[in-house]
């Protein structure tokens, strides 16, 4: 393993985020805010280290092995991690490492749990880089999932492969042009950005708060620089906005991008997003019924509430316009079910993808019809195309170890104190990128509770969740460092 190479990609990306901190400290500048001196210093630093690693070691061959591969993109979250925490700390805003680690990793990983109390007293600099981290994590997940997973053997983009039929860009056309396709999913996400922006002024909302809200919407991050999140601006054209550009940026960015190729047919072609939207749909329908008879009095609240809270949820975003945590059982259980799931792969959703649980089910379905045709040789499609075996066996073993990962770390969290409801929503909310939870961690409370230990679990739920589990556990593995 070439450390140079690691090391010159970490100079990389220092200079990139220790750059992007000159953003918000203008804006606090602007506010004549004291948060500008820790901002600057954390920009320096973080620019500086970076430079220095560039400076050293420049002009090493960056044609990565897997082994590198693994190593740069796991080493590049954890980092990255570390330099977003410097503004928290270096500002006074979180008082000791675990927090503003906790709080950076959230950003990045677009998860959204925060350990704030509040965050409306915050400075507008502070607020600005913590939504910040959520658009830069956002952008660096569509990289990571187009890019890099690919070349390694996994991640969503490898299932979507067994789909490209009709999307307009397959694995063996990726390669060839990488460098075009990575430029045409950043100006989508540069597109849906700035359009959100523009439609959340149009709605209401003050510029800052618009390019706060955008951030956490595209890259289904969910913070917000309210308390209550979306529910202060109590406003149904403004829920109804974030809804649609939550659920876009849920959806495969490789069918946003040949939208203009093929039309809007090319999005009901893709069996993934039909099941990704007809899951919403139910998700929704369900939790209609039950609000409309156990919580609200009329049906048009119900619906208002069950379809912001539900693709908020599904798409792992995580904004709240009410306090789900006091809804019934039932509801609670859908939404907790939705953090499991997920969106489409190729977006920046978490959890483990409407894909692979399409194949799940598929392959449920192919076990029933053999204990009638035994001998029957019964293919997997997606589309008209036959899944490969690897491909299944992918899917299969992710979600393995997914579910396996989940109740660990959830009993763990009961041993260290937390009830049931709080321990399982606690894992499946940082494990697939959601943000709030269920009972301590509910809509209107925060992490801040969570003992140390805990949120070092989490922080390794929120990183695992985000790196496509495999990325991060190979590095524990004693075969990964032999060789």
């Amino acid at each position: 393993m070439r450390v140079k190479v690691i090391l010159y990609l970490l100079g990389i990306l220092g200079i990139v985020l220790g750059s992007s901190m000159l953003v918000p400290a203008a804006i606090s500048l602007a506010y004549r805010e004291p948060a500008v001196i820790a901002l600057l210093s954390s920009a320096i630093l973080t620019s500086g280290i970076g430079g220095v690693l560039f400076m050293l070691f420049k002009g090493q061959r960056i044609d990565v092995s897997h082994r590198e591969g693994f190593a740069i993109t796991a080493i590049a979250w954890m980092s990255a991690g570390l330099f977003g925490a410097l503004p928290y700390l270096f500002s006074g805003t979180l008082l000791n490492f675990v927090d503003a680690y906790f709080e950076s990793i959230s950003g990045f990983t677009t998860t959204g749990a925060s350990v704030f109390t509040s965050v409306e007293n915050l400075p507008h600099g502070i607020l600005l880089w913590r939504s910040l981290t959520h658009w830069i994590g956002g952008m660096g997940i569509i990289l990571l999932s187009i890019a890099i997973l690919p070349i390694l053997g996994i991640g969503g983009m490898q299932l979507y492969r067994a789909e490209a039929t009709g999307v307009g860009v397959s694995s063996d056309k990726l390669a060839p042009r990488l460098i075009e396709t990575v430029k045409l999913f950043g100006l989508v996400y540069i597109g849906i950005t700035v359009t959100g922006m523009t439609a959340f002024i149009l709605a209401g909302m003050g510029p800052f708060d618009a390019v706060i809200h955008a951030f956490g919407t595209v890259a289904t991050g969910g913070f917000s620089n309210k308390d209550i999140s979306v529910e202060y601006y109590r406003s149904p054209l403004i829920e109804f906005i974030i809804t649609i550009f939550m659920f876009l940026s849920a959806t495969n960015f490789a069918l946003h991008t040949n939208i203009l190729k093929h039309g809007p047919k090319i999005y009901w072609r893709n069996s993934e997003f039909r099941f990704y939207f007809g899951l919403q749909l139910l998700a929704i329908f369900l939790v209609t019924v039950n609000l409309r008879f156990s919580f609200y009095d009329n049906i048009i609240s119900s619906f208002r509430y069950a379809s912001f809270q539900v693709v908020s949820i599904g798409t792992c975003t995580g904004f709240s316009s009410t306090d789900f945590a006091k809804w019934p059982s039932f509801s609670q259980l859908i939404l907790v079910v939705l953090m499991l799931i997920g969106g489409s792969t190729g977006s920046t959703t978490g959890a483990i993808k409407c894909l692979r649980i399409m194949l799940l089910l598929k392959q449920g379905y192919k076990e029933l019809r053999h204990l009638i045709h035994p001998h029957a040789v019964i293919p997997i499609k997606l589309g008209d195309r036959v899944v490969p075996t690897e491909v299944m066996t992918g899917a299969i073993g992710f979600t393995f170890l997914y579910i396996v990962i989940f109740f660990v770390v959830s009993l763990a969290m009961t041993f260290l104190g937390l009830d049931i409801v709080s321990a399982i929503s606690s894992v499946a909310t940082t494990m697939g990128g959601v943000g709030p939870g269920l009972g301590v961690i509910g809509p209107l409370s925060n992490f801040s509770e969570i003992p140390y230990i805990g949120k070092w679990l989490l922080i390794f739920c929120m990183l695992l969740g985000r790196l496509e589990i495999y990325t991060l556990l190979i590095l524990f593995t004693p075969i990964f460092w032999k060789g």
